[in-house]
Formats: structure tokens, sequence, C-alpha cells
């Protein structure tokens, strides 16, 4: 068990913020299966919140059944960040998060994300503005800093604290490596050494044993999982049950089948059209790693233009699989 601010995040582990995948469905298809203490909303842009963008807006809808929740905003304005926290509050989220750390160019280039990391004026001025605004928790994500020899995020890290967030969390690459090579968790450790706050852990966990593995080398107050969730939803549950009692057990391909199924589901009554298509080709790709005939199925989705087609291939696909 762990907590930020008032919020008790227990088991101590995150499902991470991603663009286009930790919708509404996604974080409550990984609420169903347990083991999770905090999913993050998909980053939502404040400059679009502010101005009332209706696709900014559709994200922000969130289930009684997802709590806790963080939603987590970008933005290199003050003012603007202030107004999209505010929003946030309002709405009844039970953290707000700020992203200092998305490497994607077109972040960048709007001194977002990761940039921020180049201007820590500017970080401190956004964080001590929004601690301001703000009764909720309030926390960072940052990395390692944009590119060797700028590694600065002891320096943001103690920035943070010092202006009243409430907790950190690091992905201890920079924004020039992307996802590529190795993230150094020595970076963790040494944040965690640095500062009073709690530290969230985040990088290269692929499977439950990686988790448990943070923890001890790092000491980290909770560990961040994000790709490793969508070709396993079932990591969350069995970090849980590893860090409890030393084992976990693997899903059934009947279990699997009817985790995609209930997602397919939700998707279908709360999506249509082109919407539909994208996400049910996401989640189907991801979902189908490993499992047998899950590669010929994913050639298969290449060529199919309507939701029917997919959904029929994709039953006749678990039909196959679990008889």
């Amino acid at each position: 068990m762990a907590a930020i601010g008032s919020v008790t995040i227990d088991p101590p582990l995150i499902l991470a913020p991603m663009a286009g995948i930790t919708d509404s469905p996604f974080r409550r298809m990984i609420r169903s299966l347990g083991g999770c203490g905090l999913v993050t909303m998909e980053f939502i842009s404040s400059e679009a919140l502010t101005r009332g963008i209706g696709k900014e807006l559709g994200k922000l809808p969130f289930h009684q059944s997802e709590r806790p929740i963080s939603i987590q905003v970008y933005g290199s304005r003050p003012s603007a960040l202030v107004d999209a926290a505010k929003t946030i509050q309002d709405m009844g989220a039970d953290i707000c998060d700020v992203n200092m750390g998305c490497p994607a160019r077109k972040i960048l280039k709007g001194s977002a994300g990761a940039a921020l990391m180049g201007d820590l004026g500017l970080a401190r001025r956004i964080i001590r503005s929004l601690r301001k605004a703000i009764t909720i928790p309030l926390t960072v994500k940052f990395r390692s800093g944009l590119r060797p020899p700028q590694i600065n995020y002891l320096e943001l890290g103690r920035i943070c604290e010092g202006e009243g967030a409430d907790a950190v969390t690091l992905h201890p690459r920079t924004a020039v490596q992307q996802y590529s090579g190795q993230a150094d968790w020595d970076q963790i450790a040494r944040l965690k050494q640095e500062l009073s706050i709690p530290v969230i852990g985040n990088g290269d966990i692929a499977i439950p044993d990686d988790a448990v593995r943070m923890f001890s080398q790092t000491g980290c107050d909770m560990v961040m999982i994000g790709r490793a969730s969508l070709t396993n939803p079932w990591i969350f549950t069995q970090t849980a049950s590893l860090l409890e009692t030393g084992t976990y057990r693997e899903p059934s391909l009947s279990q699997r089948a009817a985790f995609v199924r209930r997602h397919v589901e939700i998707l279908t009554q709360e999506l249509a059209g082109k919407e539909l298509l994208h996400k049910l080709k996401v989640f189907t790709g991801k979902y189908t790693h490993g499992l047998p005939g899950g590669r010929d199925l994913r050639r298969r989705l290449t060529q199919i233009h309507n939701p029917q087609e997919l959904l029929s291939a994709l039953n006749a696909f678990f039909d196959n699989l679990v008889g």
C-alpha cells in the first residue's frame, strides 16, 4: 500500500497514461481484473481543453468504478494549465498529473512534455501555479532529461518537491532515446534517495517479476506499468499476487477470450464508424500477441475495412482457439 497525498494507492501499481490507449473502456477492463491501485487517463492538451475542443472534452468523463483516477495534462502556458487543472478537479478526478516527459516531436515543438526539462524555470512556475490553484494531489511525470549531457531529473525532482507536488514519476530515459535502449533504474534509486515525497518508477516493466525487481532495486514507492498491459492486461493482478504470495497464475485461453470479447462489447456499445474500427484494430492486434494463430489474424486486420467484418474474424478466431 502507498499514498499520493490523501489518495491511497493499493496495490502500489499504476496504469501509465498512453495516448489513444488508456481510454475509459480500457481503464474499466484493467480495473475488472484487479491489482491496479491507480489508473491514469490518456494525456489531455491544456490548450485544447481551455478552448473547449470537443475531442479533448470527450476524453474526460470516467466511471466511478475507475477510481482512484489520475488525469494527466500537458502544455507550456501556466495559465492554460491552471484552467485545465481546475476543470479536472471540478470533474472529480482524484489526482492531477502534469506531463513533463513526453518525447513526441509534436509535443516538444509546442514547448511541452519533455521540452520543459530544458526550461526548469518555466517548469517551476507551472508547478507553483498548479499547486496554488487546486487542492487535489498534484504529481509530475518526467524523464532523465532532454539528451545527454542534459540529465537534470534530480534538479526537476527537487523543484517538484519544493513547489508542493505530492509525488513524482520518473521514466529513466532521455527524450532523445524515446523508448530505445534500456531504462536506467539506478536513476530511480537516486531520485528516491534525494526526495522525501513518493517516487514512482516507470520503464521496462515487461513481466510481473520486473516490477518486483524494480521495487527491490530502486526502493521506489510505486511502479507504473504501460505498454506491457496491452499484451498482458493481467500484469497488475499478477504483480500484486507476486508481491503478496511470491507466485502468480497465467490466464487460460478461455479467460483471455472472455476478456477480449467483453472489451469489444463495450467498444461497440460506446463507439461507431472509423473510431470503432480503429480501436478494434489496435486492441485486437495487441491482445492476440503470443496466441496461436494470432499473427495470421493480425495480417488479416490490414485488409479489413469495417467493424462488422473485424468482429466476425475475431469471433471466428476465438471460437477456433477455445473450442
